[in-house]
């Protein structure tokens, strides 16, 4: 039922989750350093705007100019505070590399903007009226769309991390589940440190993880192919 990795495979360079990362720091850095006026129009027109993205009333050739659906994948690569970055940066390490590595560059890609932008549309479907205004953004539900895939893929995986014990540096392996439930503690924590309370997008992080399973559920033969190959 579940996808069986072959240890005994190199391990290639993980390039799409690379890129991603170093994409979402250069951003970030960026848009730190620059002014805040600056700073909140780039937010705004590059972040997924539920009002602009539902914005009926304007003309089909003017929403096709300004590629407002374009938004559900740009906001991804944005970040709001340097928590909110790090958190998914440290878990794109700890689960982008290896799934890369079991779906392909490729499809991991498509997966992270999919996923991500299937997150991105149910955040702002179920976001109150009284924030449509707001922009989305950060890879929260990508992040979500990989976890929700390796998990279902391989169910009993253990990641290796190197986690500071005593002195020493230490490489341990720990169960994907283990990790999984402190990915759920740190986006309630982030809850309450963010910059407003309640900032997490819930609604993105439950579809970007269904999106996931949904996705490596209709890729398994495919991968399993690949991993035998």
């Amino acid at each position: 039922m579940f996808v069986t990795v072959d240890r005994q495979r190199k391990p290639s360079l993980p390039w799409v989750t690379l890129a991603v990362i170093v994409t979402c720091m250069a951003l970030f850095l960026w848009l730190a350093i620059s002014p805040e006026a600056e700073r909140s129009q780039f937010m705004r027109q590059w972040g997924t705007v539920p009002t602009r993205l539902f914005d009926v009333s304007a003309p089909l050739l003017q929403q096709f100019v300004e590629l407002r659906w374009l938004r559900l994948f740009t906001g991804l690569f944005i970040h709001l505070g340097w928590l909110h970055l790090v958190g998914n940066v440290l878990f794109l390490m700890i689960f982008g590399a290896p799934a890369e590595r079991a779906l392909g560059p490729w499809r991991f890609l498509l997966l992270f903007l999919i996923g991500g932008a299937l997150a991105n549309l149910a955040e702002a479907v179920m976001l109150p009226l009284a924030d449509a205004g707001r922009p989305i953004v950060g890879s929260s539900g990508a992040v979500s769309a990989i976890i929700g895939a390796y998990l279902s893929l391989f169910p009993r995986a253990r990641l290796g991390l190197v986690l500071p014990l005593g002195m020493f540096l230490e490489f341990v392996r720990i169960p994907a589940p283990l990790l999984i439930g402190f990915w759920f503690l740190l986006q309630i924590a982030f809850t309450f440190v963010g910059p407003a309370f309640g900032a997490v997008a819930w609604w993105a992080h439950i579809a970007g993880f269904v999106s996931g399973v949904l996705f490596a559920l209709v890729s398994r033969p495919a991968i399993a192919r690949r991993l035998r190959s």
